[in-house]
């Protein structure tokens, strides 16, 4: 185990950079504290960046798309074939991750991983299924462990593809994915469904009530199998899951700082920290999603997301709302002139 690449340690921030940075806001024309979390923005960008003047320029976003076996148990208010539908409205630029991506000036990449349904290759997206989708876990592992190590590789190679990037996001699409993120998320926390378990792509009342009964069933039937983050990974998870887990340990081992977007990203980026504890370090959060169960998330991962709009669409477009919020930050900290500069008076001691 020991000898996977995922178990090889993350980048370091750069600590002069950090003193640096931290140097350069207690002397802009400011009280110290006054912009609040966009000070912190922009030391944390410094130290990762390894520059006093951080810069938030060509965001990368890859969505990885992949189905999920488990929607044979009507866990979704979509069919599958939405997965590959939707994979088409990307490749055409008319989903909202697309739209977001054009606003922010940033590369957007669509990896399909496996469908339930195989489409005809898209100009846009690109192709490198795994398995025809998951299996249904509530009645056998969702993937082989070597299937599980080919989606971790190939999040691990989304990263390293992304030339020029100052920001990585992962988005996910896939339909029945909440299903598979919350089996997982329950899991590796040790708490109930019914804690995790929401509303997905538009459940309500005793649909929801179902979607628990089959998460509840998978964990039971795994029960024995699920003593690491791996195994887990592979008996719940999703291949779209798993891409992202591995694109966020890759990017820490890179020194990419990654914006993790909402409910099923989170779940990744949980696992991601399970599976290389120092990845936790390279990682931003964008949002609070609607699920429910994503506040637990985010409290395991001692995380406090920078917007709460009441999304829960995924694709990565939560992150990509929040991308302004770092841009302003970096632009306040080295466009703001200093007490000196501005011969404004700083402080005085009491």
């Amino acid at each position: 185990m020991s000898s996977y690449w995922w178990h090889m340690p993350v980048a370091e921030w750069n600590q002069t950079m950090l003193l640096a940075a931290q140097q350069r806001q207690s002397e802009l024309t400011k009280p110290a504290g006054a912009l609040g979390r966009l000070e912190d923005l922009a030391i944390q960008l410094a130290a990762m960046q390894g520059s006093e003047r951080p810069e938030m320029t060509l965001p990368w976003i890859t969505v990885f798309a992949a189905d999920h076996g488990v929607v044979k148990e009507g866990v979704s208010a979509y069919p599958q074939s939405v997965t590959g539908e939707m994979l088409r409205n990307f490749a055409e630029g008319g989903a909202a991750i697309c739209v977001l991506a054009r606003h922010l000036g940033a590369t957007l990449r669509v990896m399909e991983l496996g469908l339930a349904i195989p489409i005809a290759p898209l100009a846009g997206v690109e192709h490198r299924p795994i398995a025809l989708g998951t299996a249904n876990f509530s009645h056998q592992a969702a993937m082989s462990a070597e299937h599980c190590l080919q989606a971790l590789q190939a999040g691990r190679e989304a990263v390293l593809a992304a030339h020029g990037a100052d920001l990585f996001i992962g988005g996910e699409m896939g339909i029945g994915n909440s299903t598979s993120a919350c089996a997982l998320a329950s899991a590796l926390l040790g708490v109930p469904a019914a804690q995790l378990v929401g509303p997905g792509t538009g459940l309500a009342g005793a649909e929801i009530e179902h979607k628990r009964q089959v998460v509840e069933r998978g964990l039971a039937l795994h029960a024995g199998k699920l003593n690491s983050p791996l195994s887990a990974l592979a008996h719940l998870g999703g291949l779209e899951i798993a891409a992202l887990c591995g694109a966020y340990i890759a990017a820490a081992q890179r020194g990419l700082p990654v914006l993790v977007d909402g409910y099923i990203s989170s779940v990744a980026a949980l696992c991601a920290t399970r599976l290389n504890p120092g990845s936790r370090d390279w990682m931003l959060f964008s949002h609070r999603s609607a699920e429910p169960g994503h506040s637990l998330i985010l409290q395991a991962l001692a995380a406090t997301p920078l917007l709460d709009l009441g999304m829960r669409l995924g694709e990565g477009s939560g992150a990509a709302v929040a991308v302004p919020l770092l841009r302003t930050a970096c632009a306040l900290h080295n466009q703001m002139a200093t007490f000196a500069q501005a011969a404004v008076s700083g402080r005085q001691p009491c």
